[in-house]
């Protein structure tokens, strides 16, 4: 035990202070400064960085400039380090293999910006690409093992690019190009005029050149086509029109004369198919017609003749193709109807080929058709129906010469083309949320007071009911206020979307979209749904529009995979 010094005081009063040994003083003299570490300071030797000395302030100022001056020229590697925790780290990089082509892109583009922060440890640190399950997938090949931290940080943000692509409004250049009539007609406060790229394709005469139409007829019902059974229906399937178009099938209509088709959707691209299903390549695609920048909602062929093609979005113009000249032309709406007529998406053409009807709205919660001329595309009338929600849909009479109008409330108007007024109202049994409304067939006996020549009416609603009713005994004058329907069908249990009546008035076929192969086949005289078609193995797929040919013996399905499935009704 160590003796006690004379200003030590007693154990027994206070702890006892030990002196100080050897080591105890080397570790002072190095925390605090000694003779040895004071003159090596001085004179610029190596020292322990981590030492202090107590120095006095001109020494400390020319210390301080010395090592200043020092720093300087030394590299960061040199004063940090990376802790690469247990075990040694690789530091032999990989030879990248080439960029591939699909993301030279990328490249480009991260290439144009400069960095806004620069580390250098980026390229100093190794990453083991192999080593770990989650960067994998950033290895251009299998056999990629280590890359530095500078192509690591680069193929992450080439990674992020390929999965959240740079939007077309963030982009200048794309800004610029871009074409001020895109913007939304309901967002847009103005009427769109600006000029469009003119359009132009070969004219329908050349197309249908070397087509042989002697194996197919579609025009016209034909009068020794015979009548089909009321159980069981006979339908054969064909290949498939086309190939998978790159959007839902919205829209399809078959040509008044001649084996086409015409299909469009949301991808902007109007498309004719000649009907041939015993041809090598079955149904192959005639033409196309790119719109560009204008989503498809409505698109048919001019009637009678079918010399046109009139196509609308929601835009506040349509197009018209003229498939005589292979012309193209936009045809912008009136600039005193625009409040009301804010989109040109839905429409239909009249069958007698003079007028087309644009569903329009009111401030007021009501609804409008407007009618123009096809000729003119100038406005001639309007039909105005009240009822909150709008216009659900409207059918024109075979004739031409009037409308009937169905609003969302389930009220029907009978409008005259003759008189410009609607000359009978009334409600349809059970109606609420009306969604669709189809006329077809011809009264046996058509006078001035019949409410149009078509005998059957089918209404679709949101409950999935579609009534038809059988108008034969209707006029202007004698129509109840609460018409019973011939017969309500409840076979689908979602809002319906598709409702066509056959040209012979034979069948009829409804449809929803909302459930997948959500269709049924009528026959329409007794009302009475096929039982054996389509069968738990038909691919129809969520239905999106539904076309009969005009000789009532071809049947085209279109759904939201952008498929036209093909049949033929035999009997």
């Amino acid at each position: 035990m160590p003796k006690m010094t004379s200003k030590q005081k007693d154990p027994r009063d206070e702890k006892i202070v030990l002196e100080k040994d050897d080591s105890e003083r080397k570790l002072e003299s190095l925390l605090f400064g000694g003779d040895d570490f004071q003159s090596a300071l001085k004179a610029g030797h190596d020292a322990n960085p981590l030492a202090l000395a107590t120095v006095s302030d001109e020494s400390a100022d020319e210390a301080e400039a010395t090592i200043e001056d020092d720093l300087e020229n030394i590299d960061d590697a040199d004063l940090f380090f990376l802790d690469s925790g247990a075990g040694p780290v690789t530091t032999e990089l990989d030879e990248s293999p080439v960029t591939p082509a699909d993301a030279e892109g990328h490249d480009d583009e991260l290439d144009e910006l400069p960095a806004v922060w620069h580390d250098s440890d980026d390229e100093r640190i190794t990453i083991s690409l192999a080593g770990n399950n989650k960067l994998r997938k950033l290895r251009i090949a299998e056999s990629e093992g280590v890359i530095s931290g500078k192509e690591y940080i680069r193929r992450l943000r080439r990674q992020y690019l390929q999965l959240h692509p740079t939007p077309d409004w963030a982009n200048p250049k794309a800004n610029k190009e871009a074409d001020q009539e895109d913007d939304d007609s309901d967002r847009a406060d103005e009427m769109d005029t600006d000029d469009e790229e003119a359009h132009s394709t070969q004219p329908l005469a050349k197309l249908l050149q070397g087509l042989d139409f002697t194996k197919i007829e579609t025009q016209g019902p034909t009068g020794g086509r015979p009548k089909l059974r009321k159980d069981v229906i006979g339908i054969q399937r064909l290949k498939d029109i086309g190939k998978d178009q790159p959007s839902a099938v919205t829209s399809l209509t078959f040509h008044p004369h001649y084996p086409l088709i015409l299909s469009s959707g949301p991808a902007s691209t109007l498309f004719i198919h000649h009907i041939a299903p015993d041809a090598p390549a079955p149904n192959p695609l005639l033409t196309s017609l790119h719109i560009r920048r204008t989503p498809i909602t409505t698109s048919a062929f001019s009637s009678p003749d079918g010399s046109q093609i009139y196509a609308s979005g929601r835009r506040r113009f349509f197009h018209i193709w003229d498939l005589n000249t292979g012309k193209v032309d936009k045809i912008n709406g009136s600039a005193d109807r625009r409040e009301e007529q804010k989109s040109m998406e839905r429409f239909k053409l009249s069958p007698c080929g003079r007028y087309i009807g644009l569903i329009g709205s009111t401030k007021k919660g009501g609804g409008v058709v407007n009618i123009h001329n096809t000729g003119t595309a100038q406005w001639l009338a309007q039909v105005r129906v009240d009822g909150r929600g709008g216009i659900a849909d409207f059918a024109w009479w075979s004739n031409g010469e009037g409308m009937t109008v169905a609003n969302l409330n389930g009220e029907i108007s009978e409008w005259d083309g003759q008189l410009n007024r609607i000359v009978a109202r009334w409600k349809d049994a059970g109606g609420v949320g009306t969604t669709v409304l189809r006329l077809g067939g011809a009264l046996p006996q058509f006078s001035k007071q019949s409410l149009g020549p078509n005998r059957y009416l089918a209404i679709g609603s949101k409950s999935g009911i579609v009534n038809i009713y059988d108008r034969s005994t209707w006029t202007s004058t004698s129509l109840p206020r609460n018409p019973e329907p011939l017969r309500a069908l409840d076979q689908l249990v979602t809002p319906i979307t598709q409702v066509e009546i056959s040209p012979d008035a034979q069948f009829l076929a409804m449809a929803s979209e909302m459930k997948k192969d959500a269709l049924r086949l009528v026959h329409l005289p007794s009302c009475t749904v096929y039982r054996n078609w389509p069968t738990q193995s038909t691919p129809l797929g969520r239905v999106t529009s539904v076309a009969i040919s005009p000789n009532s013996e071809y049947l085209a399905v279109g759904n939201e995979r952008g498929r036209t499935r093909f049949w033929q009704i035999q009997g």
